[in-house]
């Protein structure tokens, strides 16, 4: 009888929990699906609206049609946001809006990599000439999000606010320790002194040469950042490096006195304050519009016209085959660049790079479609945060490639990495291998013992091959020789501002700028821009999302900021293969 109920309340648990799930599941849907018919819907705006600015979730190049982006699992709510290509037409559209008196810059959320700042800055420049406003309100500004905020009108902050403005940092994570306390040898062949992205696998601290790029780097990003505050708050740069260099701003006293903020006050202050800019009395409703709404609002329709532009958006780490949602797969960005070339309503190509590479091979299959592609059509590359290593791989090719001042570039370097796991099955697990090969060479690459000498040396030759391939690509798409590219290769990393001085892009710029030169290339001035790699139905996403990326959106949505560290580490352990790959993921903070 203890048997026969133990059984009954076990199975009316699992029952219990599986009606739990299924609620679950069933809410998350139903959500997705409210959401995606709510898109559908045109938004009217009315007379003194405000355009409002508010991140919720990290920036990205191209706005998800993904229900479950960015999902709360929490409120069971979607946290989506429009990506760049969305807020950068929206911020033209107001512009020319007479519906829309300015522009209310939200700013305590939000996250971006330098160029996806930079673009949305640069746009904000440009929204200015309309004359409308543009004030900005945070508790706290991040120097990301001041950076964003100091082309405002007004900066307003929270009386007990902060502004983060001491310099940039970066920290990398060493491995090293990890590896030995588990008794595993990262086995590492590379050509470039600068490859610096091995080395968390086998050293505990920067060499020298990694030292001398990223302190290259990093200071032309801080120098761009602080001379262009300097030129918008008019602050001499000078006082600004100070400020930076004794952290004076540590109450909103001080950034008022030294005119980093405009006014101190509470969100209900400065809403009031926006009334009174909008025309409206005290106990008038402040009309407001999100910038997610009004993508749906009209705006002014182009002449229709059958040419097309293609933006291609190339994000993640580059792999073999179709990859995911986060990831660049040789076959399907092959594909899709193949189709943009086969399609005669296509006149040019702008591939939207935002990649630190991967997988070589993979790399060099997509090579070969961007220049089957330039032949024919202009093909115009625009870089976003980070376009390195396999990033400037699938770039080079281009007619034209444009980067931002602060985008991470170059890395043309290549390194191939065995994991020897044998201590650690042996010392810590008691696990001993052993077996037969028909030829010497049979298990080359096994992981279960260290590499030879011989087979060093065959690896080492694979590296130094697609090394080869790799400065030959970049020197006949860059009409350098290849010793020149091999002296700013080796691996090395340069900010945008130092590529072009270099030639390793065209010109300073964002997307928009790409698209104009692409138009201007094809001799088009009526055209529309189709975006690819086209996205699925939503319905289609939320069966993939249930039945495998929902773990992936989970991650995300508990670690936070951390997934990026947990990623580094995860690709780390999945690596296969030559490698042209960069681990840079720096972000202004």
């Amino acid at each position: 009888m203890r048997q026969f109920f133990k059984f009954m309340f076990a199975s009316m648990l699992g029952v219990f929990l599986s009606i739990i799930l299924l609620f679950v599941v069933f809410a998350i849907i139903a959500s997705a699906i409210i959401s995606s018919v709510s898109a559908d819907e045109k938004v009217k705006v009315g007379s003194g609206t405000i355009l409002h600015m508010q991140f919720k979730a990290p920036l990205r190049d191209r706005s998800s049609e993904n229900p479950f982006e960015n999902f709360n699992f929490s409120s069971l709510s979607s946290g989506s946001q429009p990506g760049l290509n969305d807020i950068l037409k929206n911020i033209e559209k107001a512009a020319d809006d007479n519906h829309i008196s300015g522009i209310y810059l939200d700013l305590s959320g939000l996250q971006g990599g330098f160029a996806a700042i930079e673009e949305i800055r640069n746009a904000l420049i440009e929204f200015k000439k309309s004359k409308k406003f543009i004030y900005a309100y945070s508790d706290y500004y991040s120097q990301g999000s001041y950076y964003l905020a100091s082309v405002s009108d007004q900066i307003w902050m929270n009386p007990e606010g902060v502004v983060d403005f001491r310099g940039f940092s970066a920290q990398i994570p060493f491995m090293k320790g990890m590896f030995e306390k588990l008794e595993i040898e990262p086995q590492v062949i590379r050509h470039g002194k600068f490859k610096s992205a091995i080395e968390p696998l086998i050293l505990d601290k920067m060499s020298d040469e990694n030292r001398q790029q990223v302190a290259s780097y990093m200071n032309a990003l801080w120098n761009h950042y602080i001379s262009k505050i300097a030129v918008a708050r008019k602050v001499d740069a000078s006082q600004l490096q100070t400020i930076a260099d004794s952290m004076l701003i540590r109450t909103t006293e001080d950034a008022v006195r030294l005119k980093l903020i405009d006014k101190s006050g509470y969100k209900d202050q400065f809403l009031a304050d926006l009334k009174s800019l909008s025309d409206k009395s005290a106990s008038d409703e402040l009309k407001m519009v999100s910038i997610k709404k009004y993508t749906k609002a009209p705006g002014n329709e182009k002449e229709f016209t059958r040419d097309k532009i293609a933006v291609i958006y190339a994000s993640g780490n580059i792999v073999s085959g179709k990859g995911n949602s986060d990831e660049i797969g040789s076959e399907s960005l092959s594909e899709t660049i193949r189709k943009a070339r086969e399609d005669e309503k296509v006149k040019a190509v702008v591939l939207r790079v935002n990649s630190p590479g991967g997988d070589a091979l993979a790399s060099e299959v997509i090579w070969r479609e961007m220049d089957l592609c330039r032949k024919v059509k202009p093909v115009i590359v625009s870089m976003g945060d980070v376009a390195a290593s396999g990033g400037y791989y699938i770039s080079c090719a281009a007619d034209t490639i444009i980067a931002q001042p602060n985008t991470i570039t170059g890395s043309i370097g290549v390194f191939g990495v065995i994991f020897n796991v044998q201590k650690l099955f042996n010392n810590k697990l008691g696990i001993t291998f052993d077996g037969y090969e028909t030829a010497p060479y049979a298990d080359l690459g096994t992981p279960f013992r260290s590499l030879s000498e011989p087979e060093k040396q065959i690896i080492q030759q694979s590296v130094e091959r697609v090394y080869t391939t790799f400065t030959t690509r970049v020197a006949d798409g860059r009409n350098m020789p290849v010793n020149m590219v091999d002296s700013i290769g080796q691996g090395r990393v340069w900010a945008g501002s130092d590529a072009l001085r270099l030639g390793l892009v065209d010109m300073l710029g964002g997307l928009d700028d790409a698209i104009a030169i692409a138009a201007d290339k094809a001799g088009l001035k009526n055209y529309r821009i189709s975006e690819l790699p086209e996205q699925k139905e939503p319905f289609m996403q939320i069966m993939e999302e249930i039945s495998g990326d929902m773990e992936t959106r989970w991650m995300k949505h508990k670690l936070g900021s951390n997934y990026n560290l947990f990623e580094s580490y995860r690709s780390v352990s999945t690596l296969q293969g030559i490698q042209a790959r960069s681990f840079v993921d720096f972000q202004l903070r």
